[in-house]
């Protein structure tokens, strides 16, 4: 339940997001923004640490900023897989990733329970 919880709260990052940003695209259809969730949920299990550890080298010489890159890579794989997502650049999947990061911690923290 949680799972499905933390599914549509980044749907709904997503969705904020897009309508924030100028350069991030999404259909106005209520599944796509879920779609995109799952995708980048699965991407980011599947694909992510099999990228950091081909980019460990750079990862190391730039103190872990090239992270940013790889988040970025992720949601340009993802905007490729969608058809009704789109990001226009590298330098916005960069900020888009970003956001989104801070953005789901955000809303994740209302899932928290209470540790007695």
């Amino acid at each position: 339940m949680k799972l499905v919880m933390k599914l549509i709260l980044s749907a709904i990052a997503v969705i904020i997001l897009a309508k924030l940003l100028p350069g991030v695209s999404l259909d106005n259809t209520i599944t796509t923004p879920l779609i995109v969730a799952l995708v980048l949920a699965i991407l980011n299990v599947l694909v992510k640490p099999i990228l950091i550890i081909l980019t460990l080298p750079i990862t190391i010489l730039t103190l872990g900023l090239f992270l940013l890159v790889v988040n970025a890579l992720i949601i340009l794989l993802a905007d490729k897989l969608i058809d009704g997502f789109g990001v226009s650049s590298i330098w916005t999947a960069i900020l888009f990733s970003l956001l989104l990061s801070f953005l789901q911690s955000i809303l994740y923290s209302v899932l928290k329970e209470d540790k007695k």
